[in-house]
């Protein structure tokens, strides 16, 4: 019931994910960041816990694809648990359980991975990989809002789709964006307009947390 790419941009090193699902809040169970570290997506039958315990061991210093294999080894439930990786030097891995559910597949492409369950057709996570590759010289943000839109594009899920997720992280120890719908007729057109919204003002929030006396106005009732 979900599809998603996680993924570095080359120029910046920036990791991201964009997640989307017909179930509520997916972005708070399957999406998981770490600034320097890596980008896991853990859905299908989801365990939150795996996010983070794929990250811990990619910041010891194992690369993806061991750090996956290190956490699915202690995992007792690993056949009905679907898994991507990016670490931070574009280095990738992928898991689909046996038990994951209806149509699903997954990708690995250049510095990325998708992979979706309960798709209305496997060509919706090659349309993903496709998109964000096309995408390349673009902000983060905006690849994953092209793969996300590309995914809907090619059937989505084999359901409606009802919340999503987009966010990323670079040199910074938090998520420099971080859009969530939690729940909405039209997913994709509302992290579309979120994003939009929030782009012109990125720059300007990092400044407010790095040096406040630089910060520019918040340009709202009260602020004078």
């Amino acid at each position: 019931m979900t599809f998603s790419i996680v993924a570095r941009d080359s120029r910046s090193g920036a990791l991201g994910m964009v997640v989307s699902s017909s179930s509520p809040a997916v972005a708070s169970r399957c999406l998981h960041l770490r600034a320097g570290v890596g980008a896991v997506a853990s859905q299908n039958v989801t365990n939150p816990a795996l996010g983070p315990a794929v990250l811990d061991r990619l910041e010891a210093g194992s690369p993806a694809d061991a750090a996956l294999a290190a956490v699915l080894a202690e995992e007792p439930h690993a056949e009905y648990r679907q898994l991507t990786v990016v670490d931070a030097d574009g280095q990738t891995a992928e898991h689909s359980g046996q038990n994951a559910l209806g149509t699903r597949a997954a990708m690995i492409g250049d510095q990325c991975v998708a992979a979706g369950n309960l798709l209305a057709d496997e060509s919706v996570i090659p349309a993903m990989v496709d998109a964000f590759e096309a995408s390349a010289g673009e902000d983060l943000e905006r690849r994953l809002l092209a793969a996300f839109r590309a995914a809907v594009d090619a059937g989505g899920e084999a359901g409606a789709i009802r919340s999503a997720g987009l966010a990323v992280v670079e040199d910074v120890p938090w998520r420099t964006t971080d859009l969530r719908v939690d729940d909405a007729e039209d997913p994709l057109g509302e992290i579309a307009r979120l994003l939009e919204l929030w782009m012109p003002q990125k720059a300007d929030y990092r400044v407010r947390a790095l040096d406040p006396t630089a910060a520019p106005s918040y340009g709202v009732p009260g602020d004078e």
